[in-house]
């Protein structure tokens, strides 16, 4: 039998395989990093798409503020409008009342009695200053004021008696009375 020497074949083939292997494995990493590229590239443009989104949903949300801060300046604006609408009503229904309150205070002066100011303190008083020729004319007064429809709680609160001509000097309160009209109750129905 002839002797064969067979490890210069092993070797070789040992060579081939090795090289066989290495190119696999540079196949594998090649096909491994193609992948792990695209996949990179496909995160990429889903995160691109997504900024783009955002951006866009931003820019909506900035138009929606402007939109909402004009809303508020319109609401602002109607609501100056709808107080300013409510003074003017407030206003033309007191019109009458200052009418009433003159031809009141003048139908309730009783002779020797004259008045030389009239000021309105708060919403509801009144207070009258003036001279009378006496102390009893000034009493009269008050009654008649405060059997009045317009006036109530008459309240005296300076009379000074005038040392050479005799003519009093007064102060006096009252409370203003605003009467319903017909057919008008408390709750303004």
């Amino acid at each position: 039998m002839t002797k064969i020497n067979l490890l210069p074949w092993r070797e070789t083939h040992r060579i081939e395989k090795n090289k066989e292997f290495y190119i696999a494995t540079a196949f594998c990493a090649m096909i491994a990093a193609g992948i792990g590229f695209g996949g990179l590239k496909y995160m990429e443009g889903k995160v691109d798409f997504q900024e783009q989104r955002n951006a866009r949903l931003d820019t909506e949300i900035a138009l929606l503020q402007e939109e909402l801060e004009e809303i508020r300046e319109l609401e602002e604006t109607k609501n100056d409008l709808l107080s300013r609408m409510e003074i003017i009503q407030q206003l033309q229904g007191q019109r009458p009342q200052i009418v009433h309150t003159f031809y009141e205070v003048a139908s309730r002066i009783p002779d020797g009695v004259f008045l030389t100011s009239m000021k309105q303190i708060s919403e509801k008083h009144i207070t009258i200053e003036g001279k009378a020729d006496s102390n009893a004319r000034v009493s009269a007064l008050m009654r008649r004021m405060d059997r009045s429809d317009y006036f109530s709680k008459p309240a005296l609160d300076i009379i000074e008696a005038g040392e050479n001509d005799g003519i009093s000097t007064f102060k006096l309160r009252v409370e203003q009375i605003i009467p319903k009209a017909e057919g008008e109750s408390d709750n303004g129905i």
